[in-house]
């Protein structure tokens, strides 16, 4: 598949920086093209409309976690400490994705809140293949929620660091989710 177009992928990245920074109300058509150095005609060169181009943020989207979930089927440390050490808030191009198809799923984007479902899936699956147990591959992929929405939330607290666990702390979290994940009979 070859490389999508330079200037496509900076009105992508206009766009999913306005969702974020400004919601769905200052993503427009104007301010993307703006916001990405190219001439409206430009933008619409590659997005022939609205829909398209918030269709073109959710495939990135989806592509983006099709490839963290290819990096946690082969990590190293296993797929469960990936995925826990991975869940904290990294101003990553998958995290920014996302928080954009959040803010659009907010504004009632059905592609959105449906594209959402599926990734929550999706990670579901990847982590169920590596734990026996389905309810505790569930509460692994909430933890990752929880330590997602908690780093997000607080970021770096400039009078205690990083709030979210980290070091012994979390090799501590991992190793109980490993143990649990990996010792407890399946109740399938």
């Amino acid at each position: 598949m070859s490389r999508p177009p330079a200037a496509r992928d900076a009105v992508l990245d206009a766009f999913e920086r306005l969702l974020i920074d400004g919601g769905v109300r200052a993503a427009t058509l104007d301010a993307t093209a703006r916001t990405a150095g190219v001439s409206k005609g430009g933008l619409l060169y590659h997005f022939a409309s609205r829909d398209a181009l918030v269709d073109g943020v959710l495939e990135r989207f989806s592509r983006l976690i099709d490839d963290d979930i290819a990096v946690l089927e082969r990590a190293p440390e296993g797929a469960v400490a990936y995925y826990v050490r991975s869940s904290v808030s990294q101003d990553t191009p998958l995290e920014r994705a996302g928080v954009a198809a959040a803010r659009l799923a907010q504004a009632g984007s059905e592609p959105a809140v449906r594209m959402i479902r599926d990734v929550r899936d999706r990670w579901l699956q990847a982590i169920r293949r590596h734990v026996p147990d389905a309810t505790i591959a569930l509460a692994i992929t909430l933890i990752g929620d929880g330590l997602y929405y908690d780093s997000a939330l607080h970021g770096v607290d400039p009078e205690i660091g990083v709030d979210a666990p980290h070091g012994a702390d979390m090799d501590a979290l991992v190793s109980f989710l490993e143990r649990l994940a990996h010792g407890a009979p399946s109740v399938e």
